[in-house]
């Protein structure tokens, strides 16, 4: 048996979403058999102790305190971008130009013109046999994935009506600590784009379809909070502190948007974190003429659907999607055991890896991910005109 020639991983950044993608790099050859093996080489953190910490933890074999390192040494192939929103486009732009393939987590920019310059150097690259990919790592559940096949099959037939939601409450607590999420020249904007952008992604993804127009209502609830969180992860878990100097926020806390789709269905999205009870409610339904599907993350191994063919007596009916004919499902555990968070990640390793060996653009594009960066951009614009209806 041949073993498969190195993928040699640098990445930049260690927290929240550096530890998701260091688990997904050492997790998915270990159960997918992939035609390139996965090589976490070096991690890159501006703290060299924190950063040593961070590697020896999650298996880097190697540190860098400078990121542009990594572009220099000859044993990466690719850059996985774990960074806020405002480093972003340096970092792709620059590893392209390198001749390293790049993962970059959504949102692709903090704004319209930054991913359109690095869709620009994506698209450069991809004419020399470097491909760049997006993080929408939501593409990768398995019951959303299912969704999309069965919309596609025209099980629901012509798709009528989309609800997108994406509720959270970690932020519900007006003590809560400043974090860079909070900071709009760090990430762009707030539930909208942190959590807004899964929804339109998916959304998208699922119906095949792009949105194009909105009338958007944001909303900044908390104007300011004290100082001291949390800069590097989510921040703002668990730790309160209403004494002392507070910054000022410059994100929204909720973002409420109406959309319509290219060719004729019309949606209703919202992002909160300030939905209290709601930890990661991520969810979707899909309205058309002969049924109708519903997902909710919080039930992440359960797809509803409805099939009007049945009668008004069948109701929605819960589809476990844990069966081996199921998207990614047949590499891991038994019939009924379900699937978590976490591999999402995986399977987005799967699936970058397989077109990166075939030589083949990986979904989603840095175009992929410049539409919802646009469709980010018209929701601010539209809530800034009073609602008006912006076009995408």
């Amino acid at each position: 048996m041949t073993t498969p020639s190195p993928l040699r991983v640098g990445m930049v950044g260690y927290a929240f979403m550096g530890a998701a993608h260091s688990h997904a790099w050492r997790t998915a050859p270990r159960f997918f058999d992939l035609p390139l093996r996965p090589e976490l080489t070096a991690v890159a953190g501006r703290s060299a102790a924190s950063v040593e910490a961070a590697a020896a933890k999650m298996g880097w074999a190697s540190v860098e305190t400078d990121w542009q390192r990594l572009l220099e040494r000859d044993d990466i192939d690719l850059i996985d971008i774990c960074t806020p929103g405002d480093t972003h486009a340096e970092i792709a732009i620059a590893a392209l130009s390198a001749g390293k393939h790049v993962l970059c987590e959504k949102p692709l920019a903090n704004t319209v013109a930054e991913a359109e310059q690095m869709t620009a150097a994506a698209a450069a690259a991809a004419r020399n046999g470097i491909f760049a990919m997006c993080g929408f790592t939501y593409r990768r559940t398995p019951a959303l994935a299912l969704a999309r096949r069965m919309v596609a099959e025209g099980r629901l037939g012509t798709i009528r009506h989309v609800r997108a939601q994406y509720l959270q409450d970690w932020l519900s607590d007006a003590n809560a600590p400043m974090t860079w999420r909070l900071d709009k020249s760090k990430s762009g904007s707030g539930a909208l784009g942190d959590i807004g952008a899964h929804i339109v992604d998916a959304a998208q993804w699922i119906l095949g379809r792009h949105i194009t127009g909105v009338s958007a209502l944001l909303e900044t609830f908390v104007p300011d909070r004290p100082l001291g969180g949390d800069l590097v992860g989510l921040g703002g878990h668990g730790n309160t502190a209403a004494e002392g100097p507070r910054g000022t926020v410059t994100v929204d806390d909720a973002a409420i948007f109406t959309a319509r789709f290219d060719g004729g269905p019309v949606g209703v999205f919202e992002a909160t974190r300030m939905a209290l009870g709601r930890k990661n409610a991520m969810r979707l339904e899909f309205n058309g003429t002969k049924g109708s599907l519903a997902f909710d993350f919080e039930d992440n191994n359960v797809l509803s659907y409805y099939d009007a063919a049945e009668g008004p007596d069948a109701g929605f009916r819960r589809i476990i999607v844990t069966e081996p004919e199921h998207p990614y499902v047949g590499n891991w555990w038994p019939t009924g055991h379900g699937l978590g968070y976490e591999h999402g990640f995986t399977h987005q390793v799967v699936d970058l890896v397989t077109a990166l060996a075939a030589g083949q653009q990986p979904e989603p594009s840095f175009a992929d991910a410049l539409q919802v960066q646009r469709v980010l951009a018209a929701v601010e614009a539209s809530a800034e005109a009073s609602s008006q209806w912006h076009s995408v």
